[in-house]
């Protein structure tokens, strides 16, 4: 977005990382971007984070609702508290972020986008609070998307396929701690720029829904024609996973 010209307003909680990828991007690009520290579960935190952006900007054209956890375990095995965090940043992330959003976004006619998964459309094995919370995301968005037809507000629901990003690394695992490695094939996946490139231009395009990967086209169609088949299939895609949650 920065490379496209956009003024940013980043938020995450690791202030000092996001400060220096601030000030990159600033000097790359000669936009102004702003760094908030913000777990976005947090609602109080989410308030002051669009309200940083309105103060500084006068206006918001685009929100990304990107942030995410993930999680490994199998659902007999997990502490409840690793599916209710997934929800609160996942799914209440995204609806915090959204409602104090959406006002200023009514003005400008501009872009909600939230950044779901593959999961948000088949359950995965070993990812059950995952897949849940990304169902969830789908279809609130679905419902905002409606809510405004005849607003002007676009709604677009993006969904990568597995991305080499961090998120596999601090998936927590059944009692909540970090996992700390991939169990995936990482060099096979898609990058985060090649994922990030096709959001913007989703956003420019004011497209629905992005489905991003062959794999994540065919799961979708498959789950809708021959959802048993399916199941076998992804059943034995994840039985191959370093340490196997599957037998």
């Amino acid at each position: 977005m920065a490379s496209r010209g956009a003024n940013l307003v980043l938020g995450a909680r690791q202030y000092v990382t996001l400060c220096q990828v601030a000030e990159e991007l600033e000097k790359t690009y000669g936009i102004k971007a702003v760094a908030v520290q913000c777990d976005v579960s947090k609602e109080s935190e989410v308030v002051a984070l669009i309200k940083q952006a309105v103060s500084t900007f006068g206006q918001i054209d685009v929100l990304i609702n990107n942030a995410g956890i993930s999680m490994r375990a199998l659902f007999a095995d997990a502490d409840l508290q690793v599916l209710k965090t997934l929800m609160d940043v996942n799914f209440w992330g995204t609806v915090y972020c959204t409602k104090y959003a959406l006002p200023e976004i009514l003005k400008t006619k501009g872009s909600i986008v939230g950044v779901s998964s593959i999961a948000g459309y088949k359950g995965l094995p070993g990812r059950s609070g995952y897949s849940a919370s990304k169902f969830a995301m789908n279809g609130f968005l679905d419902s905002l998307r409606m809510e405004n037809l005849k607003t002007g507000v676009h709604v677009m629901t993006a969904c990568p396929g597995f991305t080499a990003s961090n998120i596999r690394n601090t998936a927590l695992a059944k009692d909540g701690s970090q996992q700390g490695e991939s169990t995936l094939h990482e060099e096979k996946m898609m990058t985060s720029d090649e994922v990030a490139k096709i959001i913007a231009d989703g956003i420019e395009n004011r497209s629905r829904t992005l489905i991003m990967t062959t794999q994540g086209k065919l799961t979708v169609m498959l789950n809708k024609f021959i959802p048993g088949f399916l199941d076998k299939m992804v059943y034995n895609v994840f039985a191959k996973e370093k340490n196997p949650l599957l037998k």
